[in-house]
């Protein structure tokens, strides 16, 4: 599956950190943890953090540089070899372009996203590698599970269609960020914007309406903190900013108000349901 590791990795794993001190060695840990026998680049992007963000990033990278991780895990008899390369912003740019200074800077075919606060599966890159060079996909994400602000799990898990249509993700965003896997040419193409919106969304938009389908591996290889300060716990803000993402992607206001109502409908379900 893939190609080995050699010079250059298959996977760039991008990881924005603004005040993740308290978290930030759980999510570099999951991925230095992936198991398979290819090539992982961990780029760890601190948005001027005000916090200990930058140090324990560079703890964990030093850690793992000396000590490294259990190596016969895989059917191989190894993990994903990682380089972990940490980066800091001269000024907060915001998530979005702080992404963005990560997808320039990717070397892999691949690039996965993962929030600071949130980890992985340890089979989660190992399974979308394979699907994406299976099918030639564009996009791969997978379902979550929701946990507390202290890791532990809130008992709920979050589905994901198998196919995923542009016509689909425009009734609910059914794709978490930190659970994605996409061709890094894709991405450089589009980038991320408008961190006053929803920015991940747009992107997903954008890439299906382009390139037709995204793939869903229907099993919680994420762990999704449901942090406090997350900007979609706000439910209206949230509101308001989905209605400025279909308005963003130049759907007219009749339209955009269905696809609002149906957004509505499908939030009630999905975390209520």
């Amino acid at each position: 599956m893939g190609k080995e590791y050699g010079s250059e990795p298959l996977v760039t794993v991008v990881m924005p950190a603004y005040n993740a001190e308290r978290y930030i060695r759980q999510a570099m840990e999951s991925v230095c943890k992936q198991q398979g026998c290819f090539g992982i680049e961990l780029l760890v992007i601190d948005d001027k953090s005000t916090d200990g963000t930058r140090e324990a990033a560079e703890s964990c990278r030093k850690n793992y540089e000396t000590q490294g991780m259990e190596k016969t895990v895989d059917r191989h008899g190894r993990r994903c070899p990682c380089d972990i390369v940490c980066i800091s912003n001269e000024k907060n740019l915001g998530v979005a372009e702080t992404r963005n200074v990560g997808i320039r800077r990717a070397r892999g075919k691949y690039i996965a996203f993962l929030d600071a606060d949130d980890w992985w599966n340890e089979e989660k890159l190992r399974r979308q590698v394979g699907f994406l060079e299976k099918y030639d996909g564009v996009l791969c994400a997978t379902g979550r599970e929701l946990v507390n602000p202290d890791g532990s799990s809130m008992g709920r898990v979050i589905a994901i269609p198998e196919e995923i249509t542009y016509k689909m993700l425009l009734s609910t965003n059914s794709i978490p960020c930190s659970s994605v896997l996409m061709k890094t040419r894709i991405a450089q193409e589009f980038g991320m914007c408008h961190d006053e919106l929803h920015e991940d969304y747009i992107l997903w938009l954008r890439v299906l309406k382009k390139y037709g389908k995204a793939y869903g591996i229907n099993e919680p290889l994420l762990k999704s903190r449901m942090s406090e300060g997350g900007k979609s716990r706000n439910k209206l803000k949230s509101a308001k900013m989905q209605y400025g993402v279909y308005r963003y992607m130049g759907i007219g206001r009749i339209r955009s108000l269905c696809y609002f109502f149906q957004y509505a409908v499908n939030g009630v379900l999905k975390y209520h349901g």
